[in-house]
């Protein structure tokens, strides 16, 4: 993890395979201009804050990292992938309305456009950028319990194979900061989801009914499984509920504001 610092306070967070040929990096909560529970830099409108601060931030962001638009997609935590082209590069970058029209219900994005920037909003899911550098095309993911549980990062390496021709063992692969396993507790349903899923092995019992969930663990056998090698892939480790200075978290305070990953190929 190698932070970037920008005009105006910003913070952005590099991913291992940020480099000559594609952008790729998180954003923490320092630098912009939203306040109270969502101060500093929060790039969701979805959330409660000021929509203008919110627009500000994004402007700010674009302006730091050298691209026109961020492409937003309507998150809802299930495994729909769409593929950003011409017409869809920059859809929800200036409102939830926006996202909701033009991308909605979708969890992760494809493309092999020079300089559509692709983004996820997350605050304790794990964030995850796929890169083809043989192909040159990039994936990025919003991978929370639910959508690791239905395989959305699966999902979206097939769609790169399908669209791009992509091979996973030519996958380079980034995971973000999401919630560490010390500090997610589930239980009922969600409990039941991951056992369907993954049995026990990414679970910690802690008493009767509930046990913690290794996030991170998921969304690496999740790429395992759908043929990313393992030593491509690389693991920033931050506990987002563990790093508040930096980082919003959801289970932490709600509201909360959210950080993003950003991810382009360079024109």
């Amino acid at each position: 993890m190698r932070a970037q610092h920008h005009a105006g306070g910003i913070v952005t967070w590099r991913f291992a395979v940020d480099g000559p040929d594609v952008t790729a990096v998180f954003t923490t909560r320092h630098g912009g201009c939203s306040s109270g529970p969502y101060a500093g830099l929060n790039l969701a409108y979805h959330v409660g804050d000021d929509p203008a601060c919110v627009a500000a931030n994004r402007s700010l962001v674009c302006e730091a990292l050298g691209v026109d638009r961020l492409t937003v997609a309507d998150q809802q935590h299930g495994c729909a992938v769409a593929v950003v082209d011409a017409a869809l590069a920059g859809a929800g970058h200036g409102s939830e309305e926006d996202s909701r029209a033009r991308l909605a219900g979708v969890d992760a994005l494809v493309t092999d456009r020079p300089g559509a920037a692709l983004a996820v909003l997350v605050a304790d899911c794990a964030p995850v950028v796929l890169v083809d550098p043989v192909h040159r095309a990039l994936g990025v993911v919003h991978a929370g319990r639910a959508g690791v549980c239905v395989d959305v990062v699966g999902a979206t390496v097939r769609a790169m194979e399908e669209r791009f021709g992509s091979c996973p063992p030519d996958l380079r692969a980034g995971v973000g900061p999401c919630i560490g396993a010390a500090n997610y507790e589930i239980a009922d349903g969600a409990l039941d989801a991951v056992r369907d899923a993954f049995g026990d092995d990414l679970l910690q019992p802690t008493s009767e009914g509930r046990a913690r969930f290794d996030l991170s663990a998921a969304v690496r056998r999740r790429l395992a499984d759908a043929g990313v090698d393992g030593d491509a892939v690389d693991v920033m480790g931050v506990d987002t509920a563990a790093a508040g200075a930096d980082l919003f978290s959801d289970r932490v305070a709600r509201p909360c504001g959210r950080s993003m990953l950003i991810a382009a190929l360079r024109p």
